[in-house]
């Protein structure tokens, strides 16, 4: 019997619908949070995912590291969640390596929602060297699972509540009417 990866949607698997207050299509899709390392545009040091692959970001001599590559994907196929406007985390994320992405090359990540079964949304992409119809070097598959917005702030100090308070703005994925002080 074949093994089918925990990144496949079930046979009962269904698209999600795209919530109405989604990004509208072909509009940038948001950071989830303003300090968060691959999306963040507040992250001075971050990937701000839109990012250019220079001599900070190497693994091996001239070549992009794996495991910022990974990020990069598991930033692209979790800013989906938008879409669906659903919190959630990331279950399980598969990267394949087809091809180096060498220093001074644009990758472009394609990625989409594959299926949705309970809390547990499939997404997949592909990143391609150069242009978006370029040769595919890296391709991803991800497992989500949604959760409830208590999840990220049941153990943050009461200092950084008070600090989401002040800068509402870094909550932007959340719905106005969730509270950060239930």
């Amino acid at each position: 019997m074949a093994r089918i990866a925990s990144t496949t949607p079930p046979a009962d698997a269904v698209m999600p619908s795209r919530h109405p207050k989604a990004p509208a299509i072909g509009s940038q899709i948001p950071s989830h949070f303003g300090y968060c390392f691959g999306c963040g545009e507040l992250h001075k040091t971050g990937l701000h995912l839109i990012a250019f692959v220079t001599e900070n970001h190497q693994g091996a001599p001239g070549l992009a590291h794996g495991g910022l590559l990974s990020l990069a994907f598991d930033e692209a196929l979790g800013k989906l969640m938008w879409l669906i406007r659903t919190p959630a985390v990331t279950g399980r994320l598969e990267t394949d390596f087809l091809l180096p992405v060498p220093m001074g090359r644009t990758l472009y990540i394609d990625a989409r929602i594959t299926g949705q079964a309970g809390r547990k949304i499939y997404t997949q992409a592909q990143g391609r060297l150069d242009s978006p119809t370029g040769e595919i070097a890296v391709q991803a598959a991800a497992l989500f699972i949604a959760v409830p917005m208590e999840h990220f702030i049941k153990n943050l100090t009461e200092q950084y509540k008070d600090h989401l308070v002040e800068h509402p703005e870094l909550m932007a994925f959340v719905d106005p009417d969730f509270d950060i002080n239930p």
